[in-house]
């Protein structure tokens, strides 16, 4: 059958990224407590194309997925990444796979077990060279207290659910439960999915012992990521949901910011 991909294109103008985007796919992840986690992963993939090649061949992404269904890790990832550099003749390929990972977490009185989801991205690029880099991205929910309505109201302040998302570049293997839980300190307080009333008092106690504004919350994450020294690179945001304004509170820092 005539392979209409394969021809030549006289256009001269090659292509940065093209592939596939957005395909819900079925993958099993490390799981620190039960060993193995089956999740479903939103997965994206491309590779370059030269100047003279009409196209890629879109199919042969998906035949190589099978590798996400056994395990994603990083020896999958450099793979999967060389497969798609020798099977579509690229000298670049890139992968970003998101997924909701589950973490049992017990109310922190009555013990009370519940199920968190966090939305986690790992992303994977190699180059001609065959340098492989990657970043792993968690979105962790989290509750603060504003310290400044704290300090001048006589009862009560304001308070809000938010968002704290980091990335990071790394040397060797970490669990994901680890940086969950090390951005969770940061907070005023972390969430639970299920809570009762002695919960519930503890949690709205601890948050407002220790109220926090985003940019205590992205700085006190990013101090503590600078202090590890697994970690090669980090981004750090925050994002709060505002209770009493019609707008979000946002802060964001790097580590390029931290060397500057």
């Amino acid at each position: 059958m005539k392979d209409v991909q394969s021809q030549r294109d006289e256009r001269n103008l090659p292509i940065d990224k093209v592939g596939i985007k957005n395909l819900r796919y079925p993958i099993t992840v490390l799981d620190r407590e039960q060993g193995r986690q089956q999740t479903v992963a939103d997965i994206s993939m491309y590779v370059d194309l030269p100047h003279d090649a009409k196209g890629t061949h879109m199919s042969r992404f998906v035949e190589m997925l099978h590798l996400f269904r056994q395990e994603v890790s990083l020896r999958s990832f450099s793979t999967i990444l060389q497969e798609m550099r020798t099977l579509l003749e690229a000298e670049r390929a890139h992968i970003d796979v998101t997924f909701p990972y589950f973490v049992e977490k017990k109310a922190p009185v009555s013990a009370e077990p519940g199920l968190m989801d966090y939305t986690c991205t790992i992303s994977g690029s190699i180059s001609p060279e065959g340098r492989t880099d990657l970043l792993s991205t968690v979105r962790v929910p989290v509750m603060s207290v504003c310290p400044c309505s704290l300090e001048i109201s006589e009862i009560g302040a304001h308070t809000q659910r938010g968002m704290v998302t980091v990335s990071v570049r790394f040397r060797k293997f970490f669990w994901i439960e680890a940086l969950i839980q090390r951005i969770e300190k940061c907070a005023s307080s972390d969430v639970f999915s299920v809570l009762k009333r002695v919960d519930e008092k503890a949690v709205t106690e601890q948050a407002f012992r220790n109220p926090k504004f985003v940019e205590d919350i992205v700085r006190d994450v990013a101090l503590s990521l600078k202090e590890d020294a697994n970690i090669t690179w980090f981004s750090v945001s925050a994002e709060n949901y505002e209770s009493i304004h019609n707008h979000s509170a946002f802060a964001q820092i790097s580590s390029e910011s931290l060397l500057a």
